[in-house]
């Protein structure tokens, strides 16, 4: 929750004991670790598990008393266990309903605790009057109660959930520095550090907080940061950010922040912010039920007044027992169970077509708002890329082809650790070319290396480097040039002096990436991308897609704030990520949406996750929502059919306590209906039109059609693939509403296979 109010006029310990006697007791947000939340589940499981035990119980009574085992000592049991159920796990509510009526707060609390108290006095009339069901009064009373709780431990769970990302998040701090003091070092807790102190971190450590390089050369992951994945070269002068990781070299570096100035406890601060500071979702059902509870209770001493008062009037006697019907009858069949089932039921419904399609919707809201966004904010590395540096473009030089310039560069660098060596050792292993070891081997950080391989000289790195070297780079100048205006890491190769080639490296886009922002425009949502990147890559890459909207070089916090401008203008807005500095963006839009491949912060801080790295979920999950969205309402329909008639039939005395219980069961059973009706029956019969007929020379084994028919029925729902390793060809059988041939060749053409078509035949089910 966030409080704005007038320091001059109130107190911040008076708001804190107002929320108190409320219930609802405040915790500072700095320090509430995860396992304080873990301690409360336990808490609240025993709590739950207590009241399981006398519903147990009271069921058994109730059934036995249908039987015609009914006997005196079953009301004073049945007793016991209202009075328990009401005063030991479910004692909170009751402290809450109180609470809330001193503050003339009229919620579910209230009624419920009118209805647990009207099942109890009802029943304990009926132990002194026969005339009254004292088993049946008491029965509302233990049931109302034991379903109150369980919402209660349900609500705990998703908190804990949304809590997990914040936790998560901190962990990536290390405790533990090494601190020089005079020449010697020592292990210090990080939160003892000071402004100025002199901290060192070795190769493949995490940088234990924010300072400035006094000594040493590194790369550095700075990932947390800026989301990118290749690494960045830094000396002395440059800043470090805590959290980071130190990937090559041993540095020494001077403590400019500590305590909650550093970064990654700033992104903490704008997580846990960005869950209160996002515009409050007010569900359909919370906007009735403002003015339902009242009814609910007007009409229950309207029915009581009117059959004692009333008919004093009318025939000079009250009937109480009349009297006492309505007010139980009025109370249960107003407790909105049902209302309550109602939009969770089509929510599960919902979840469950989702998971078929590898996408899982952890938050409700996300089913209600999903619907509504008119902007879808993405991130680029490791969203609309791949997040993994590979390489993308080889050009020779001086007659030297593809397969001798990677030979000549991947084994110059195959001992090497650097990202970008990496990917070209990869490339050439994937090419399953023979490498060489090198016989010597330089590296000037930041800059290239020099290698000995098979008594050729190899210098590999940038156009400053080679020169410094006295290699001729003339004739590369210009495609490096163009390959670095695409945002491109490009390194030069040369042998014996002589530059060979031009390797670039870069993040690829994802094969369907340009299909989903295409089907995200075409439900009317304007998909916009956001990046730590450098505006030229930025753009490049939105160009490619066909985004038009780019924001770059944007801080995890930036990206936060980007998200609160929309919602400040009325625009609901959808962020997808898969990055730690993506935590907060996620957390602040209206519905986060986390790629399965990112990482667990990312994850625990959306309210959708698609398992896959596939972005054509993404539209498919809007599709879902809205029919999710569409099913609650049915669902609330019926529950408001059945309690609009039953609340005010229930004045006229007619309705027994137990069969507004049963017309609660009747509520809920057709909402059951409504909500898994299509699945009991099964889904509809899919229309495939049409046929394709591929010839795909590269196809040789069983792996290839596995992968094929994996890649294909992943990214395309309405699609089924058959091949024939005999004849290299695929049949594929496909809706083209859905998707085009051009399509499916394009995203084969992706995998490294030369498809060809070998013409379209309609299919019998036209």
């Amino acid at each position: 929750m966030l409080v704005r109010y007038d320091s001059s006029k109130i107190r911040e310990a008076e708001i804190k004991d107002v929320l108190r006697k409320m219930g609802y007791p405040p915790r500072e947000l700095k320090g509430r670790r995860i396992d304080e939340y873990v301690s409360e589940i336990a808490r609240e499981k025993k709590r739950l598990i207590a009241t399981g035990i006398l519903v147990s119980i009271a069921g058994i009574i109730m059934i036995l008393m249908w039987l015609g085992y009914e006997t005196p000592l079953s009301m004073w049991i049945m007793l016991t266990l209202a009075i328990m159920t009401i005063s030991i796990p479910g004692g909170y509510i009751l402290e809450m309903a109180l609470q809330s009526i001193r503050r003339r707060i009229l919620n579910q609390h209230v009624l419920l605790e009118l209805a647990a108290f009207a099942g109890l006095i009802g029943g304990i009339i009926g132990i002194i009057n026969p005339l009254f069901p004292a088993i049946d009064f008491l029965a509302v009373a233990v049931f109302v109660t034991a379903y109150h709780i369980l919402s209660g431990y349900t609500s705990l769970i998703v908190r804990v959930k949304a809590n997990k990302a914040v936790d998560k998040l901190l962990s990536m701090q290390p405790n533990i520095a090494i601190r020089i003091v005079d020449g010697k070092e020592e292990m210090v807790n990080v939160d003892d550090l000071q402004i100025n102190d002199i901290v060192k971190v070795v190769p493949g450590d995490r940088i234990p907080i924010d300072g400035v390089i006094i000594q040493g050369q590194t790369s550095i992951d700075e990932s947390i940061v800026t989301g990118e994945s290749l690494p960045v070269d830094k000396g002395v002068g440059d800043n470090v950010i805590g959290g980071s990781l130190n990937l090559t070299g041993y540095i020494l570096i001077r403590v400019t922040k500590t305590g909650d100035d550093i970064f990654i406890r700033q992104v903490a601060k704008y997580v846990e912010e960005a869950k209160v500071m996002k515009p409050g979702v007010i569900q359909l059902v919370d906007k009735i039920l403002k003015y339902y509870v009242p009814g609910v209770i007007t009409v229950a001493i309207a029915g009581f007044l009117m059959w004692t008062l009333g008919m004093i009037v009318i025939i000079g006697q009250p009937n109480i027992l009349k009297a006492g019907y309505v007010v139980l009858a009025a109370l249960v069949m107003g407790y909105p169970c049902a209302l309550g089932m109602a939009t969770p039921l089509a929510m599960i419904r919902g979840g469950g077509q989702a998971a078929e399609r590898g996408i899982l919707f952890r938050s409700p809201d996300a089913f209600n708002i999903f619907k509504e966004v008119k902007r879808i904010i993405l991130d680029k590395t490791g969203t609309i890329t791949r997040g993994k540096p590979v390489v993308t473009d080889i050009y020779g030089f001086n007659g030297y082809k593809e397969s001798k310039i990677i030979f000549y560069a991947a084994s110059a660098e195959k001992g090497s650790e650097h990202p970008v060596a990496k990917a070209i050792v990869e490339y050439a292993l994937k090419k399953r070319l023979s490498l060489s070891l090198p016989t010597e081997f330089h590296s000037e950080h930041g800059r290239g290396i020099y290698a000995v391989v098979d008594g050729d000289r190899v210098h590999i790195g940038n156009i400053d480097y080679l020169l410094d070297k006295g290699v001729i780079v003339t004739p590369a100048l210009d495609l490096i040039s163009k390959l670095s205006k695409e945002g491109k890491t490009v390194v030069a190769v040369a042998l014996n002096n002589k530059v060979i080639g031009v390797i670039a490296i870069s993040d690829s886009i994802r094969e369907d990436a340009p299909t989903a922002i295409k089907e995200i425009k075409s439900r009317g949502i304007k998909p916009v991308m956001i990046t730590g990147d450098c505006r030229e890559t930025a753009d490049y890459i939105a160009s490619k897609i066909g985004i038009e909207e780019v924001y770059a070089e944007s801080l995890p916090w930036e990206k936060a704030a980007l998200i609160r401008d929309y919602q400040n203008n009325g625009v609901r807005v959808a962020m997808v990520g898969d990055g730690i500095n993506d935590a907060p963006a996620l957390t602040q839009a209206d519905v986060g949406i986390a790629i399965g491949t990112g990482t667990d912060i990312a994850i625990e801080s959306a309210d959708i996750v698609i398992i896959s790295d596939k972005l054509t979920r993404i539209p498919e999950a809007i599709e879902i929502s809205r029919k999710t969205y569409r099913k609650a309402v049915q669902n609330l329909s019926i529950a408001f059919s059945i309690n609009g008639v039953g609340v005010p039939l229930s004045i006229t005395g007619l309705v027994h306590p137990v069969w507004a219980m049963i017309a609660m069961g009747l509520s809920v059973s057709l909402i059951l209906i409504n909500s898994f009706l299509g699945e009991i029956l099964g889904p509809p019969k899919r229309t495939l039109k049409y046929k394709l007929e591929l010839d795909v020379p590269e196809i040789h084994c069983e792996n290839c059609l596995k992968r094929i028919k994996t890649e294909l029925e992943e990214t395309f729902n309405d699609i089924i693939v058959e091949g024939d390793i005999q004849t290299k060809r695929l049949l594929i059988t496909y809706s083209p509403k859905s998707f085009s041939k051009e399509e499916i060749i394009k995203i084969l053409a992706g995998m490294g296979f030369s498809p060809k078509d070998m013409g379209r035949i309609y299919d019998t089910e036209k």
